[in-house]
């Protein structure tokens, strides 16, 4: 287990400077067009635990990267998360009214300016990775930017909610639901870890691998809790509305494996993260504690 006293301390100053450079990174709401600048800052502003961004700084921290590069990853990343949030929550979707405590975008303003916002959040995650230094290397830094959009897409976030659609009123087997959170939920986990990995010093490629298996294995894991999550903890909990799986016939870990047994599995994905970790010592340290936290969200 993780004994990295500092981790409450670290996680609280990551998410404030996420927080002051996504306020910073968008628009103004104050420039035209001024409705979809104000909807895009209140979908992505104070709100949400931020694990995306703690995981690029947390792998960052492995390679001793700059932490302003790492902001600007970090929040490329986040667009990219609450983009897939505001478009899901859409009624052609999910169709849910509450989301990080508050009415989503579509009833906040209404379905057009969300799914322009999150149009505008998709584009702008990729304006931050393409701007400035990130990398040795422009060829380096291009290669970061094909791995989050390959991670956004059809052989990831999006195409695993595809497969999510229309896998509804349906039970999947087990590799089959594995298949559509690697995609889903994972992909984005993933780029996040492997981002932060390459904005500073080059890995070994053992300590990549690890990086790798890590990152699968705590996406996985997120995906366990959430279902977790969606079936034991209330709406005020969660701050979107809760029950909804079962209600509307998704699947999910819970439905396949019953309660206990969906925890248990929880437990075997965060003892072989940290498993993997354990090789690098201190400088993992952060990213065993993240693993830890995404655990600590239900029991």
């Amino acid at each position: 287990m993780s004994t990295d006293s500092d981790f409450p301390r670290w996680m609280a100053a990551v998410q404030q400077r996420t927080e002051t450079a996504l306020g910073v990174f968008l628009p103004p709401s104050s420039q035209a067009p001024t409705r979809l600048h104000e909807a895009m800052r209140y979908a992505a502003l104070g709100g949400g635990k931020r694990v995306r961004p703690l995981l690029v700084h947390a792998a960052g921290h492995l390679v001793d990267a700059a932490p302003d590069r790492l902001d600007r990853i970090a929040c490329a990343v986040e667009l990219i998360h609450v983009y897939s949030l505001v478009h899901d929550d859409m009624p052609c979707m999910d169709d849910d009214v509450l989301r990080r405590g508050k009415p989503t975008v579509h009833v906040e303003y209404d379905e057009a300016t969300a799914l322009l916002v999150g149009d505008a959040l998709q584009t702008r995650a990729f304006e931050l990775l393409a701007e400035g230094q990130l990398a040795e290397s422009p060829a380096a830094q291009l290669g970061m930017v094909a791995l989050l959009a390959a991670a956004s897409g059809s052989h990831g976030m999006a195409g695993g909610q595809a497969i999510d659609l229309a896998a509804v009123g349906h039970q999947l087997n087990r590799a089959e639901l594995e298949f559509m959170h690697i995609r889903k939920t994972g992909a984005l986990i993933r780029a996040s870890v492997l981002l932060g990995a390459r904005a500073g010093r080059p890995l070994a490629d053992a300590d990549h691998q690890r990086l790798d298996h890590y990152s699968k294995q705590i996406g996985l894991l997120f995906q366990v809790v959430d279902d977790i999550l969606d079936a034991e903890a209330d709406t005020a909990t969660l701050g979107k509305t809760a029950g909804k799986d079962a209600e509307h016939g998704k699947p999910t870990y819970v439905s396949l494996l019953g309660l206990n047994d969906a925890k248990a599995y929880a437990e075997e994905l965060l003892a072989d993260a940290l498993s993997t970790l354990a090789p690098l010592g201190e400088r993992g340290v952060h990213l065993q504690a993240l693993a830890e936290f995404i655990v600590r969200r239900s029991f």
